[in-house]
């Protein structure tokens, strides 16, 4: 079953630190999966949820594949903008697309996806909870 919405784009921002950056001055190639960790719980936050509550249920959303395009380079102190949405939303999985921005009206410089598996206590996948599902899926 396939209860992907309409995308409901979140924005996040964040400056970059100099820890995040490599010896050449750019942002160093993983901290964009960090990025895009940061931006997925502002999403939730937004949307009137976190991942805390949903791990207390006993729930959890690992990433099972990820995926990021690098287009042009982000460096030490820009201010960077993660757009964030909920791409599909099926039984058991959430897969988040990202859109990585210098300012909120510079240039692309990143594009990628997360895929999440929704699983219980024992780390086996289960169905999402409907309470996760009603806030991923309905308008804000």
């Amino acid at each position: 079953m396939d209860h992907s919405p309409a995308p409901v784009h979140v924005e996040a921002r964040l400056r970059v630190i100099y820890g995040d950056t490599d010896q050449m001055g750019v942002v160093y190639y993983a901290n964009y999966l960090r990025y895009f960790e940061f931006s997925r719980s502002e999403y939730f936050r937004a949307r009137g949820g976190n991942y805390v509550e949903l791990e207390r249920t006993g729930f959890g959303l690992p990433v099972v594949e990820a995926h990021c395009e690098y287009r042009a380079p982000a460096r030490y102190d820009e201010l960077l903008v993660i757009r964030v949405h909920v791409a599909q939303l099926k039984r058991a999985s959430i897969r988040f697309e990202y859109q990585v921005l210098r300012d909120a009206t510079g240039p692309l410089l990143a594009t990628g996806y997360t895929l999440h598996a929704c699983v219980g206590r024992d780390g086996r996948p289960t169905r999402l909870p409907a309470d996760v599902v009603k806030l991923l899926s309905s308008p804000p």
